[in-house]
């Protein structure tokens, strides 16, 4: 293939696809470092405070929507500022492995606006903790929201500025697009998250001419069977390993492909396009999350686990003998709690999958892909039941030796969100100064 074809073919409307950073090709390997990444792992309709917050384990169980009230349903301890997290709710029981490589935050509390529906605003405004009623003609406190600011200044050397990820494949959705999406150019302006694993699959690694190619690796490995002779050991390992899984995805996508075309044929009461048990595509989605960031497609990613308020009945992969409505069973948290634990317990284990992939990773530097990732599993509410906005979820993951690790930070009560996304874009480079209603910097996160 001549030089002029290939350029062409790599300028089409899909990325090119990239190589992992190799020392051994790399002409300022010793004094370049690993790029700074951010993603987010938002996780719908908040959690059970019982099964997640420490200390919690015996608090009462909520009975109902409590309304605006902005207070914790327990006395937090005027003692614990930071320890270490040393045991693991049950809720978080997945990340025991990982436990070294995050830090609980709980404290901080999110901008509500009177009027307005609570799981859009916790939603579509979750990463832009706008000042209520600062943003004038909008009927909830929604700006440009965090991941688009930070790649403002960090992703200008990428394909993608920033990637969007959903795991909604469903078509019968009752929701408007605020229950289910995280990430806004702006008021208004919504940045479409793609929920097929295909077209996201395309999107990064496809152009028009590429497709006609079975593996679409074959244009780069011309590429890079130049580049083998050149590859030290360690670096031939990171190239093999980093190939590997694109080509276990393109396996994925092929089975997909099949099983859609064989449920075409067949009556099925759920939704034809939910053909994977939910953990499988859940972890396909983040999959390709992992391969972009490691890639260099992109520094920034939010990851939507589900929407909020969802009334499509979907089944949680093999905990439940029957589709069961998350949103349902947030609402009747006295008779439904073992299953909603079962759920919170799930979303963890997905954010650990994802956690361990990212930690396996090495980079040319010898530090992980998740030393160089600021990876935050959240909801934008406290509790499913009571509609709280104060003493969020927050789980921070990687940030290497940018970031405490192993910790629970508590926070004073009513600590802005916002403080924690100022320091998490100061840590990776974009300069802000304030963010939205922020009060100051997590210190507490920082080495």
């Amino acid at each position: 293939m001549n030089t002029s074809r290939r350029n062409f073919l790599r300028g089409l409307s899909g990325a090119a696809l990239s190589l992992p950073l190799l020392e051994s090709v790399s002409m300022a390997a010793s004094t370049k470092a690993a790029a700074k990444r951010m993603a987010h792992f938002y996780v719908p309709i908040g959690v059970v405070r019982r099964g997640f917050f420490p200390g919690e384990a015996d608090s009462i169980i909520p009975k109902g929507n409590l309304g605006g009230v902005m207070k914790s349903l327990g006395e937090q301890d005027p003692k614990l500022k930071v320890r270490p997290l040393d045991r693991l709710t049950p809720t978080m029981e997945p990340l025991e492995g990982m436990k070294d490589k995050v830090t609980l935050i709980t404290g901080m509390d999110r901008t509500f606006q009177q009027g307005t529906d609570v799981h859009a605003q916790c939603a579509s405004c979750y990463l832009s903790s706008a000042v209520a009623y600062e943003i004038k003609g909008s009927a909830w406190p929604l700006n440009r929201t965090l991941d688009h600011l930070v790649a403002d200044q960090v992703g200008g050397e990428t394909p993608f500025p920033t990637l969007e990820f959903s795991c909604n494949p469903f078509s019968d959705n009752k929701e408007s697009i605020y229950f289910d999406n995280i990430s806004w150019y702006g008021t208004g302006h919504l940045a479409p998250s793609i929920r097929d694993p295909r077209k996201m699959y395309d999107r990064l690694f496809s152009t028009k001419e590429v497709k006609v190619y079975r593996d679409i690796t074959d244009l780069v490995l011309e590429d890079a069977n130049a580049l083998k002779r050149k590859l030290s050991y360690d670096d031939g390992q990171k190239f093999t390993e980093y190939y590997d899984s694109i080509r276990t995805i393109e396996s994925q996508m092929d089975r997909l492909e099949k099983m859609r075309a064989e449920l075409a044929n067949v009556k099925f009461e759920a939704p034809t396009d939910a053909y994977l048990p939910r953990g499988e595509f859940i972890r396909l989605m983040g999959d390709l999350m992992v391969v972009a960031l490691q890639a260099g497609l992109t520094n920034v990613a939010t990851f939507m686990v589900g929407p909020e308020r969802w009334d499509t009945p979907y089944m949680f992969d093999g905990l439940f003998d029957k589709p069961k409505s998350h949103h349902s069973m947030s609402h009747n948290q006295t008779k439904m709690i073992d299953d909603l634990l079962q759920v919170d317990k799930f979303h963890l284990e997905q954010y650990a999958y994802l956690l361990n992939r990212m930690n396996s990773i090495e980079e040319a530097d010898g530090s992980t892909l998740l030393d160089n990732t600021l990876f935050t599993y959240g909801s934008g509410l406290g509790d499913g039941s009571t509609h709280q906005y104060n003493d969020l979820p927050i789980i921070v993951g990687g940030g290497g030796q940018q970031t405490k690790s192993g910790l629970h930070i508590n926070l004073p009560e009513g600590t802005p969100l916002a403080n924690l996304w100022l320091t998490q874009a100061e840590m990776i480079g974009a300069k802000m100064g304030r963010f939205a209603d922020s009060t100051g910097k997590v210190t507490q996160l920082m080495a």
